[in-house]
This record gives C-alpha cells, structure tokens and sequence, in this order.
C-alpha cells in the first residue's frame, strides 16, 4: 500500500470494540513505530485456542520501515503477543524497568531472549526513531511503571495515554505527572489516543489504597488459612497482600507459574519489597497453624486450570482448602469471564469456605486499575487534543468517550469512532478517514501460530456440538466387493451400549450402501466417501437432528 508522502497516520490493529490484545502504530512517511502487543483469552466460540494476539500482516509488509516497538506496562493486554511478533520481525523493543522485566521472563519462555534488543525507558527519556521523536510521561494503573508516549512528528503531534487513572495515593507510585500532561498539551496534541474501559462509569476511580485496608481487615477476621487470589500482574495488589500478611503474623505461600514469576521479577527489581522469611513453599504450608498462612494465588478470572479452579475443585496436590478458610477474590471480572468465576465461587462455597469477592461495600476486594468519567474528562482538558480517538474499550465505551469529550469542548466530528484497521490521516491540521490496512486475530494453539483457520475451527466447533462417526469399510483389492461387515465408531455423537438399536439401523444403511456403490461400478475412494457422508449424514439428521463429522475410512485388502 502506497502512503501520501508527508502525512501522519495513525491505527489501530487491536484495542479498539475489544477489551484486549492492544495494538497501535504511528507512520509518517518510513517510520513506524508499534505502540504495544497485547493478547487476549478466547472464549467458547474458539475451542482449542489458546491465544489470541493481533493479526500482523501491515508490519509484515513493511517491516523495512517499522522502527520499534514501545510499551506502555506490563499487562498481559499490553505485552503478551510481543514473543509472537518478534519471532516474525525482531525489532527493537522500548520499555520501563519492570515491563521490561516482565517481557525478559516471556522472552526467555520463548528462546528469544538473546536476540532481542531490548531498551529500557522512563518518563524522563527521548529517543529518536527515524523522523519521529518519542518521550514519555508517568501515568497511575494498576501495575508499577506506566508510561503514557509523546510522538512529535514532521506531520502532527500524537499521543498514546496507556491505561491510567489518578490516583494521587499509589501504593507504590510514581504519581501521575499532572504537570507533564499539561506541559505536552502547550506544545500541542494534534490527535490523542486516549483508553475509555470506564468511559460509562461516573466520577473517579478509587484509590488502589482503599483496597489495601479491607484486605488487612480481611487477615484480621480470618479465623483460618486464608486464600487470596487476584492477576499476578497487579503488583501495587500484590505488595498490599504481603504486607497484610507480614502485618498478621501469616507466612505466605504463592500458587500457579504466572505468580511465581511475577513476584520474582518485581522482588529482584525492587518494585515489590517482600520481608525476609515470609516466604513459605506451597506444599510446607500445613507444618504451620492455620491461622498463620496466607496462599496467594492465580485464577482470578476462574480459568480452569489456574490455581484458584484446582483449589475449588480440590484437585491441587500440595493444598487445600477447609471448611471454615478464607478465600478473597481480590479482582474483577474481564466481560465474558462472569460464568467461569461463579462456577468457582459456588464450588468453593460448598467445600464450606468463607467466600469474600466483589468491588461494591465496605468490604470491597477490588478498584479498577482504569479511570472513571472525570478522570477521563481531566486528561482530555489536560492535553486539549485537536482531534480524539478514544481506544481500548468495547464500543459503547469508545461513544461514552465521545460525548465526554464534547462535553470538555471537543467537536463532535473530530472524535474518530474506528474499527481496527481504520487509519486516520493527518495533514496541515486536518485529520481524516484513511486508508484501510489487514488487521484482525491470529490464532495460538499450543506453540503453533496462525495455522488455525476458519475451516478448522468450523471442524473443532462441529465436534465439540455433534462428535463423530468413523466408518470403516474394508474392501478387496482384486474383486471390489466388501471383505467384512464394515465398522462404526462413534465418539461424542451416541453412547454406543444405549443406542444399540440406532447403531444398528446406521450399520445397516452403510453396508447397503456400500453394496450398491460397488455393484454399480464405483471405484474412486473419494466419490464412494462422498456419497456414503451424504447417505448416512441425511439419515442421521432425519433421526436426531443432530450433524456428527463422519469420517467413512475405506482399506483395501
């Protein structure tokens, strides 16, 4: 795709009517720079996937001229799919101390670790890509070391705000740097790319702190062990749980990979202070009291092989959970997970567990890591953007956005509601509907990247609905004629022993077919498997309506 020389142009190839897998650029004329590669879980339309990161096909076309890759934070959302990407085009990646740590341990997992060139950056950094100037400015969330980016083109200046909120009290900062934004919006903010996930909730977004207080309140209470699980990216939660529990006397024991790791990049970088000797093996936890043990664990979002899952199920092999323990869910849950963690919650209430979760009350275990309405409105007033394109939200959340903004002053034409892979053109102050450019999902499975199209996922959602039925027919090489009685199995379709009368009648049908097809001559394998699907896939929907994958086998002997 051929560019208008001396335009900027900015899109999106994830983050935009998705909670999820985050994915930005910035072009003018050679340049490109990638503003994060996030993933996201899929759901159960996908059976199979274990990922989904952004479709990369634009920067693979042009990785001649795509000059980094700059990161926000360390959320999954934000960093996830970069193994992936960089195993495809090994650019330079630019990111804060423990963001960078976090992408290292991702790296590392992948074999990728020595090849990547890696830059470590912080609000105070410039560096020059190309024509394009980037530096950075603190931003508050839910994980240490945000950074909202500053691009200062030949063609406009843009801004990328990452996710923030304000909270003037982090538990382990740094504080948003108000007077930063206001300085950046003096100099001018042609367009800004600004998250709306809480574009539709009003007023501000609490304090990370006031979560701190109900957690300690929480260990105070528990008569028992106490269970807490929340994402372990949230390393501002994280520091809250240790210091409750070094505060209560309580050993902490920590539960699922993902935690593990996380506590020890953030531990080994400073960003988590964790007192010597508080530290417990998870499978020495009962040489303890109960009332001196805290677990902390992964499985938040109720995915069912995560710790918290093994825990309600009883299937972990170190610990368990008693009638009488604590278990706090110290977390939201992500639009589409609501299912999973109720299934949790029920199961953990049967084994007889004191069950404390949720974001509303005074015993409120969770704030969002996003900003509200206000804050939303406050770093539009801060930056005056000429041009907004609310990002990183659902769509109801990115026209939320835009009624704020035009309640700050902004027009409501120059508020660009776009799909991913729309671009928006800026020249001689005027910004515009661009060209636009592939985006969309690929697929992981297992460690295998994009070979998972719609064909094989139509195939895995007709077995996951119907199963399948193999039929296997064996035939004489020489004469042609059926040598025994064929065979059907069935998996997932019937339960053979309870639907022997149907088997049968199926049994019957295949080998009269099968007959017919050899006496009238026909002896091309896929024009007999054809017509035997055919047969048999329109008495079985006759019968049942149901539409089993039938998979006919035919062996010459």
């Amino acid at each position: 795709m051929n560019l208008a020389h001396n335009k900027l142009y900015i899109a999106a190839l994830g983050g935009l009517n998705e909670i999820g897998k985050n994915m930005y650029l910035i072009q003018y004329n050679q340049d490109i720079i990638v503003i994060d590669c996030g993933s996201k879980f899929p759901d159960e339309t996908l059976p199979g996937i274990d990922l989904i990161i952004p479709d990369v096909t634009y920067l693979l076309e042009n990785q001649e001229k795509v000059r980094a890759l700059v990161v926000t934070h360390g959320h999954e959302d934000h960093i996830g799919g970069i193994p992936y990407l960089l195993k495809q085009i090994n650019i330079p990646v630019y990111a804060s101390r423990l963001t960078r740590g976090l992408i290292e341990l991702k790296l590392k997992e992948h074999g990728l670790l020595r090849k990547a060139e890696i830059h470590t950056v912080d609000s105070k950094s410039s560096i020059k890509l190309g024509a394009i100037e980037v530096s950075f400015f603190a931003t508050s969330h839910s994980i240490p070391d945000c950074l909202g980016i500053f691009f200062q083109t030949p063609g406009g200046n843009v801004v990328h705000t990452g996710d923030f909120k304000f909270d003037m009290s982090p538990v382990n900062g740094p504080y948003p740097d108000l007077h930063r934004m206001a300085e950046i919006g003096k100099q001018g903010v042609h367009v800004l790319l600004s998250e709306s996930t809480n574009a539709e909730r009003p007023g501000f977004t609490p304090s990370e702190r006031v979560v701190g207080d109900h957690i300690l309140d929480a260990f105070i209470r528990a008569k028992q062990k106490v269970f807490i699980s929340t994402f372990a990216s949230n390393v501002s939660r994280v520091q809250q749980i240790v210091n409750a529990a070094f505060e209560t006397g309580r050993k902490l024991a920590l539960l699922g990979r993902s935690m593990i790791n996380v506590v020890s990049v953030a531990s080994e970088l400073g960003y988590l202070d964790v007192p010597d000797g508080l530290l417990i093996e998870a499978m020495d936890s009962d040489q303890f009291p109960p009332d001196e043990v805290v677990v902390l664990c992964t499985g938040s979002q109720g995915e069912t092989m995560a710790a918290l899952s093994r825990l309600a199920a009883s299937k972990h092999p170190h610990v368990k959970i008693a009638p009488g323990d604590t278990v706090i869910i110290a977390a939201g849950a992500i639009p589409g997970n609501e299912r999973n963690l109720a299934h949790v919650i029920d199961n953990l209430y049967v084994l007889g567990a004191r069950v404390i979760y949720g974001s509303s009350g005074a015993a409120g275990m969770h704030v969002s890591g996003h900003g509200s309405q206000e804050e939303l409105k406050l770093m539009l007033t801060l930056m005056k953007p000429d041009y907004l394109i609310p990002v990183h939200g659902e769509f109801r959340m990115l026209y939320q956005h835009r009624q704020l903004a035009e309640s700050v002053g902004i027009e409501r034409d120059h508020v660009f509601i776009v799909n991913n892979g729309d671009m928006i053109q800026y020249k001689d102050g005027v910004a515009s509907p661009g060209p636009k450019i592939a985006s969309g999902n690929s697929l992981v499975d297992g460690l295998l990247m994009g070979d998972v199209g719609n064909i094989v996922l139509r195939d895995r959602r007709q077995l996951s609905s119907d199963g399948m039925l193999v039929i296997v027919a064996t035939l004489s090489k020489t004469e042609k004629h059926m040598v025994t009685s064929p065979e059907i199995i069935s998996r997932g379709f019937v339960f053979v022993k309870d639907s022997e009368e149907f088997m049968k009648e199926i049994h019957e049908l295949v080998q009269n077919k099968m007959n017919e097809l050899t006496e009238s001559g026909a002896n091309q394998w896929n024009v007999i498997k054809r017509k035997l699907k055919d047969e048999i896939g329109h008495y079985i929907y006759a019968q049942t309506k149901r539409r089993p994958m039938i998979l006919p086998i035919i062996i010459e002997v």
